[in-house]
C-alpha cells in the first residue's frame, strides 16, 4: 500500500527548508575566511543587540543546545571576543558581553552576512520584501502557538 507523499514542488515547508539551507551555506562561505561560522556570528550578533544574555538565552537565540553554547562561549572567551564574570552577580547566570575585539570581529562578519542577504533579496521589490517578512513572521507565530511556546 502506498501513501501519498508531500509534493516537494509545491510544499512550502520543503521550500523554506531548502531556502534556509541555501542561506546557511552562503553565510558559512562568506564567514569562513573571517574565522567564523554561522553559530559564532549569531552569538556575537545576539550579544551586540542584547548585552548580558545568559548561556541559555544565547543557545535559544542561536538555535543550539546549552552545552554547545557553553563550549562556544569558552572558545570566544579564550579568543578575547567575549567576557563573562568569574562569579554570577545574581543567581547562577553569568552574563556575557562583547569585548572591543569581539565588536570589531562582528563588524567584519556583519558586512559579509549582509552581502548574502542583499544577494538573496536582489530580485524582490521593497513591497515583496515587506510581504515576505510579514508572512514568515505569521508562519512562525502559528507554529509557536501550536507547540505551547
Amino acid at each position: 500500500m502506498s501513501q501519498a507523499g508531500v509534493d516537494l514542488d509545491t510544499s512550502l515547508g520543503y521550500l523554506l527548508k531548502e531556502a534556509s539551507s541555501a542561506l546557511r551555506a552562503a553565510m558559512e562561505e562568506v564567514l569562513r575566511p573571517l574565522g567564523m561560522n554561522v553559530t559564532k556570528y549569531s552569538c556575537l550578533e545576539l550579544l551586540a543587540q542584547r548585552p548580558g544574555l545568559s548561556n541559555s538565552d544565547l543557545a535559544r537565540g542561536a538555535f543550539v543546545t546549552r552545552q554547545s553554547m557553553n563550549v562556544l562561549l569558552q572558545s570566544l572567551e579564550r579568543e578575547g571576543l567575549v567576557t563573562r564574570p568569574a562569579e554570577a552577580p545574581v543567581g547562577k547566570v553569568l552574563p556575557t558581553r562583547l569585548t572591543p575585539r569581539g565588536r570589531r570581529s562582528l563588524d567584519k562578519a556583519t558586512v559579509a552576512v549582509r552581502s548574502v542577504e542583499l544577494r538573496m533579496l536582489a530580485g524582490l521589490t521593497e513591497a515583496e520584501q515587506a510581504t515576505a517578512l510579514r508572512l514568515l513572521r505569521s508562519m512562525t507565530r502559528a507554529l509557536h502557538a501550536g507547540d505551547g511556546a
